[in-house]
C-alpha cells in the first residue's frame, strides 16, 4: 500500500507505448530504489572514466626564448582534474531537509505545513489522488502548499518527497510549478523516482533540453527506450550529429524508424547545430496522445491535432495553456479551461487576450473576444461596459466555459459601480469573487435584496463578517436558489461558523445535510484543521473533491473542508471555495 507509483516513460523495446503522461492510466505501484551516488573523479577507472591529464605546455625554441620577457620555469607535472571542484560549491548546494520554491506574490505555506504526518502516508495520498479536482480554489491552495519550501517528513527521502509533490502538480496541470520543485533538488541527489518525474516535467513543459543534465544517469539506472532516445537528442542538441545518429539507431531498439516517438526524437535531434535532418510527421494513424508526443511536438513547433487532446487527460490542455512555444491564439481556449482549474489567473487571461488583440490574429474569433474584453475595461459608458461583459458571458455554452468567462471578466466586473438598477447583480458578484476581488464585491451589500442569490454569495465571501446570519434571510435564499444550491450554501455558512447552533441544526434537518456524520476522511481532515496543519488540510480537501464536476461534491464534504480550513487559519480559501460551490451549481 505504501509502495511508490511507477512513472510512465518510454517503454522498452517491446513496450513503446509506456509514455503516458500523468493521469492517463493507473500504473501498478513499484518501489523506487535510490541510485548509487554519482562517482567522483577519484573513483576507479572501471566506475567512471577520469579526466584526461593536461599535457604540459611545450617550451619555446632558442629563437623564441630570446624574444621572451620571462625567465624559464620548470614544468610541473599535472594529474587528473577533479571536475567536481567546478560544480556547485558547498554553500550553494540545496539541502534535502527542505525542498520547494517561493512563488512571487504568493505567501508560502509554513515549512511544517504537513505537521508530523509520516512521509510514507503523504506519498500514498499524493500518488492515489485523482487530479484535477472539482474546485478551482482548492486546486490553488494545494498548488501553493505543494510548491512551498517544506520540511522533509520522516521515513521518506527528500528527493522522493519533492518528486511526489511534482508528480501530483503535473497531474493537476501545474507544469511550471512542478518544474520549480524539481529544480530545487541538485541532480547529484536525484533518486530513480526523481529521474522518472523529471523526465515527465521536461515533457510537460515542452523542454527536451531539460533532460540533457540527467540523460546519462537516467539511461544508467532506468533501462527504457525514452532515456536512450533522450541521450541521442541531447547529443544532437550539443552539435554532435554523427554521435547523435549512432545513439538514435541504438535507441530505436527494433522499433520501426517510422514510429512516431522515434520521429519526434529525431526531429528534436535535428534542431541542434549541424543537424540537417528533415523529418515529416504523420498524425493520421495515431490514436492516442501522450506526454512524449505532446512535449516533443510542441517543442519543435509541430501542431498536435485537436482531436488527439480528447484521448488525453484534461491536464494536457493546461500544459498547452502554459506553453510559451505556442501562439496566444492557439493557447486561448486551453487557457480558459486552465483558469477553471486554478492553473491560469484572471490577470493571465487578460494578458493573453491583450497579446491577441495586438497581433496578427485580431480578426479571428479570439480577436473578437479580445475586443469585447477591451470594451469591458476601457469604455467610458458604464452601460457599454456591462453590455460587453454580458456578451462575453453569453458566448460560453458549457458550465466550465461559463465559469471561465466569469474569471476572465472578474477585474472588469469589479470596476462596475454598485447600483440597485443593474440586472443580475449576482453574476457580477460571482465574477468578482471567482478571482478573489472580495473587497469590491462587498460594495454591493447595500443594494442587493436580503435573501437573494447575490446576498448568499456576499454572505459567504464577506471577509469582515460580524455575527451570525439571520436564519430568516437564509430561508428566503433557500427558496430563491433551489435545493442543491441551498445545501451547498448552508454547508459553507455552517463551516464558516455563520449560524447559531440551533439554526445550524435546524438548517441541517430542513435541507437533509448530515454535517455531523463521520468517516475516516472527515476525522482526518477535522484533526488536521485542529492541529493547524494547513498543507495536510489542503491535500485532504483535494481528496474530498476527486471529481471533475461539482455535481459529485457532497454538501457534507464541503462543510468539513470549509470548517477545517477555517480552523487551520485558511479562512480566505474556505470562503472562496464556498462561493465557488454556489456559483458553479445550477
Amino acid at each position: 500500500m505504501l509502495a511508490g507509483a511507477a512513472v510512465p516513460a518510454l517503454g522498452q523495446q517491446d513496450k513503446p507505448e509506456s509514455l503516458l503522461p500523468p493521469g492517463f492510466d493507473d500504473p501498478a505501484p513499484a518501489p523506487a530504489p535510490r541510485p548509487a551516488p554519482a562517482p567522483t573523479a577519484s573513483a576507479p577507472a572501471s566506475t567512471a572514466p577520469s579526466a584526461a591529464p593536461i599535457s604540459s605546455v611545450p617550451t619555446l625554441g632558442n629563437d623564441s626564448a630570446a624574444l621572451s620577457n620571462t625567465t624559464d620555469v620548470a614544468e610541473v607535472p599535472t594529474g587528473p582534474v577533479d571536475l567536481s571542484r567546478y560544480e556547485l560549491p558547498d554553500y550553494a548546494k540545496h539541502s534535502l531537509n527542505r525542498t520547494g520554491a517561493l512563488a512571487a506574490g504568493n505567501t508560502p505555506f509554513p515549512a511544517k505545513a504537513f505537521g508530523a504526518t509520516d512521509g510514507r502516508t503523504l506519498a500514498v495520498l499524493m500518488q492515489r489522488l485523482s487530479a484535477p479536482v472539482a474546485s478551482r480554489w482548492a486546486s490553488i491552495a494545494l498548488r501553493r502548499a505543494l510548491m512551498s519550501p517544506l520540511n522533509t517528513p520522516r521515513h521518506i527521502n527528500g528527493a522522493d518527497f519533492a518528486a511526489e509533490r511534482a508528480w501530483l502538480l503535473l497531474r493537476m496541470g501545474e507544469a511550471n510549478a512542478a518544474r520549480a520543485v524539481i529544480n530545487d533538488v541538485d541532480t547529484d541527489n536525484y533518486t530513480t523516482r526523481m529521474l522518472q518525474v523529471a523526465m515527465q516535467v521536461s515533457l510537460a513543459t515542452a523542454d527536451p533540453g531539460g533532460l540533457c543534465g540527467i540523460a546519462d544517469r537516467g539511461n544508467q539506472y532506468i533501462h527504457q527506450r525514452g532515456w536512450a532516445l533522450a541521450k541521442a537528442m541531447c547529443a544532437g542538441l550539443a552539435g554532435k550529429p554523427n554521435e547523435a545518429g549512432q545513439l538514435l539507431d541504438q535507441a530505436r531498439g527494433g522499433t520501426p524508424a517510422s514510429d512516431i516517438d522515434n520521429l519526434l526524437a529525431e526531429k528534436v535531434l535535428g534542431t541542434g547545430a549541424q543537424g540537417r535532418r528533415a523529418v515529416t510527421l504523420e498524425w493520421g494513424g495515431i490514436t492516442r496522445l501522450n506526454a512524449w508526443r505532446w512535449g516533443l511536438a510542441t517543442a519543435t513547433g509541430e501542431e498536435v491535432p485537436l482531436s488527439l487532446y480528447n484521448t488525453a487527460g484534461p491536464q494536457v490542455r493546461y500544459w498547452q495553456a502554459l506553453a510559451p512555444q505556442l501562439s496566444p491564439r492557439a493557447r486561448a481556449a486551453a487557457a480558459e479551461l486552465a483558469a477553471t482549474a486554478g492553473v491560469f489567473s484572471n490577470a493571465g487571461l487578460v494578458d493573453l487576450y491583450s497579446e491577441i488583440a495586438e497581433g496578427d490574429d485580431a480578426n479571428s474569433t479570439e480577436g473578437a473576444v479580445a475586443r469585447d474584453l477591451r470594451t469591458a475595461y476601457t469604455d467610458g459608458n458604464v452601460a457599454e461596459r456591462v453590455k460587453a461583459i454580458r456578451t462575453l458571458w453569453a458566448e460560453a455554452s458549457t458550465p466550465r466555459t461559463q465559469y471561465a468567462r466569469l474569471i476572465l471578466t472578474a477585474r472588469a466586473a469589479s470596476w462596475i459601480p454598485a447600483d440597485a438598477k443593474v440586472e443580475e447583480p449576482e453574476k457580477l458578484i460571482a465574477s468578482m469573487l471567482s478571482a478573489g476581488y472580495e473587497t469590491k464585491a462587498m460594495e454591493w451589500r447595500t443594494v442587493v435584496p436580503r435573501g437573494s442569490i447575490a446576498w448568499g454569495l456576499l454572505a459567504l465571501g464577506d471577509p469582515g463578517a460580524q455575527g451570525p446570519v439571520a436564519y430568516g434571510d437564509f430561508d428566503a435564499f433557500k427558496d430563491a436558489a433551489g435545493q442543491r444550491r441551498a445545501q451547498l450554501a448552508f454547508a459553507g455558512l455552517a463551516g464558516l461558523g455563520r449560524f447559531e447552533t440551533s439554526d445550524a441544526q435546524r438548517g441541517a434537518q430542513a435541507l437533509n445535510v448530515a454535517i455531523g456524520a463521520q468517516n475516516d476522511w472527515t476525522r482526518a481532515i477535522d484533526a488536521a484543521g485542529r492541529r493547524g496543519d494547513s498543507g495536510m488540510v489542503a491535500l485532504l480537501a483535494a481528496v474530498g473533491m476527486q471529481s471533475r464536476v461539482w455535481d459529485n461534491v457532497t454538501p457534507e464534504a464541503l462543510f468539513h473542508i470549509v470548517a477545517a480550513m477555517r480552523a487551520a487559519g485558511m479562512t480566505s480559501y474556505a470562503r472562496m471555495i464556498a462561493v465557488e460551490a454556489v456559483t458553479r451549481t445550477a
